[in-house]
Parts: structure tokens; C-alpha cells; sequence
């Protein structure tokens, strides 16, 4: 169990306070809400949750079969709904993985992609296509 906890400071800003660590991290509404984006928004860190789930997990995995995956790039699209209720519709992710391509590799990532908790929290009808991109 980890205890975080926060204050709305005003003007759509929030302070998040990670428990253990001590870590702060602020969050903003974005511009087509009525907010100044100047900062992460609550589906922004969703967004970001998911990509960094999916690279630590597959990290973890890929180290537990001595291979260090150091240095994986990603990148997330955040598409949210044209109707309501608003919601994210899609999260495209993109991974650039230091390392050559190899059947194990490939399976582990799949099944990693499958298993992140992260991904396994979101909705099932949030579309998440992911692309990979290996070294040469």
C-alpha cells in the first residue's frame, strides 16, 4: 500500500505528495478545460503511468533473462473523446528498445504489453495500439 496524498491550490492546480519518497508533483487542467496546461493533467499522468509501466515491466522482465534493456525510448499520444462523457479514447504508444530484435525478446514484450498493471486498470474500451521499434 503506498499513501499519497494532496491539495487543490487553486486555479485547477493540484500538489501530489508520494508518501514513501517524499516526491512532489503538480498538476494543472489543461487549456480546453478552462486550465493554463502548465503542467501535467490528471489523464496526462495517466498517459504516462501506462508508457513507464509497460518500460519498467518489460525492463524488469528482460534483466531477469540478462538482458539489460538501459536506454528504451517511448512515446504516448493522449487522445481523448470528441463526445461525452469526456474520457480518453486512445493511448498510441511507440517503443524504441536499445537492443536487436529476437523471438524471445519479441514474446516477452508481448506478453509484458498484456500484463503491465497499469494497462490491465485502464478501460477496455480505451484503444492501445503499441509499435515497436528495435535496434539495427
Amino acid at each position: 500500500m503506498v499513501k499519497i496524498s494532496g491539495e487543490y491550490q487553486g486555479n485547477l492546480h493540484c500538489r501530489a505528495v508520494h508518501g514513501p519518497s517524499g516526491g512532489v508533483l503538480f498538476t494543472s487542467a489543461p487549456v480546453d478545460v478552462g486550465g493554463t496546461g502548465d503542467a501535467f493533467s490528471p489523464t496526462d499522468l495517466m498517459a504516462t503511468a501506462l508508457a513507464t509501466c509497460i518500460a519498467t515491466t518489460l525492463a524488469n522482465a528482460a534483466r531477469k533473462q540478462g538482458v539489460e534493456l538501459r536506454g528504451i525510448r517511448w512515446e504516448v499520444v493522449k487522445e481523448m473523446s470528441a463526445d461525452t462523457p469526456r474520457r480518453i479514447a486512445r493511448l498510441p504508444l511507440s517503443f524504441a528498445l536499445p537492443v536487436k530484435q529476437t523471438p524471445d525478446l519479441a514474446a516477452l514484450l508481448d506478453e509484458v504489453i498484456k500484463t503491465c498493471p497499469v494497462h490491465q486498470s485502464l478501460h477496455p474500451s480505451i484503444e492501445v495500439p503499441v509499435t515497436i521499434v528495435w535496434a539495427r
